[in-house]
């Protein structure tokens, strides 16, 4: 049986870049269309019904933003990847969550696109032999401001769009300076931007002091506590707790931490109640954990749960 030729719609107010991406790709024997604006590539998005959509992220009549989300009312099956010589993180975090598959810099470095695309090419391969619902299983999950235009810095951004779809715990390594808490409260504001986030720095405050202000303590439970006291993890229902430092917290609490991960539930020191966590949980590092792991002072059970997205 032939291979069933390809339709991709190229989406791009610059007329030699339209020229230059259908060239490249009607090589590739795919059938390609272009249109310079976002009102055009809406109507050939109808009348052409392309598999694939290279999307200009500006327009001179629409933003890319609001053309991947009109595409996305006519077609939820089209793969769209978004060029961009504009990176920012809202903006990535929005078109991920729309439903753009890829977003890709400006200049176009050929070889990435076409690795994308072929990328592209095998999901719908796949999905043509084993008919079902596979879409959602290969795209991109519907996911102050951050600046940047490296790869690297892009890559964070569709990172934070997949963890802000969820509420898994996510753990960010770095060196110190390098923008760990902007990371965190960038996650926290597209998951639950109207909830609590709160920090601790965990590096600090000594042992027992800590496990209070994350846990909270009972009147009575220790000198000089003279009233309850709720910790952090109450305090931040339903929103997001940043644990700044976690490479720092002693074997004891992160043997409780953990056991609020597996459980949902805490007590506050001195207590007896079991309180239920609700809340998203960030554990930020400028330490090499798996190096603590080696010489036993970080839990390795506590690593693997703490780094579900990192």
């Amino acid at each position: 049986m032939g291979e069933t030729v390809q339709k991709l719609l190229v989406i791009d107010d610059d007329p030699s870049n339209c020229e230059l991406l259908s060239l490249h790709f009607q090589c590739q024997k795919y059938e390609v269309e272009a249109a310079l604006t976002g009102r055009e590539g809406l109507d050939k998005v109808k009348t052409f019904v392309p598999q694939i959509i290279l999307l200009d992220n500006r327009l001179p009549d629409m933003s890319g933003l609001s053309v991947l989300k009109e595409i996305r009312s006519i077609d939820d099956n089209t793969f769209i990847i978004i060029m961009t010589a504009f990176i920012d993180m809202d903006t990535t975090i929005q078109a991920m969550k729309a439903g753009a598959f890829e977003y890709i810099n400006k200049p176009i470095n050929i070889d990435e696109l076409n690795a994308v695309v072929g990328k592209i090419k095998g999901i719908i391969a796949l999905k043509r032999s084993s008919p079902g619902p596979l879409f959602d299983e290969f795209s991109s999950t519907k996911i102050g401001n951050i600046i940047g235009k490296t790869p690297q810095m892009l890559q964070i951004f569709k990172t934070i769009a997949i963890a802000s779809e969820s509420n898994a715990t996510v753990l960010i390594e770095g060196e110190s300076g390098t923008g760990k808490e902007l990371i965190a409260r960038a996650v926290h504001y597209h998951a639950n931007y109207n909830t609590p986030f709160l920090g601790i720095n965990c590096s600090a405050l000594v042992e027992t002091l800590l496990e209070s202000e994350l846990f909270g303590h009972e009147k009575g439970a220790f000198t000089g506590a003279i009233q309850k006291k709720e910790g952090k993890f109450e305090m931040a229902e339903s929103g997001t707790l940043l644990l700044d430092e976690i490479g720092d917290m002693s074997i004891h609490l992160q043997a409780k931490l953990l056991r609020v991960l597996q459980e949902r539930e805490f007590e506050r020191v001195g207590g007896k109640e079991r309180i239920k966590a609700n809340v998203r949980v960030i554990a930020a590092t400028n330490k090499n954990l798996e190096e603590l792991i080696k010489v036993g002072k970080f839990r390795k059970d506590l690593y693997y749960r703490l780094k579900v997205i990192s």
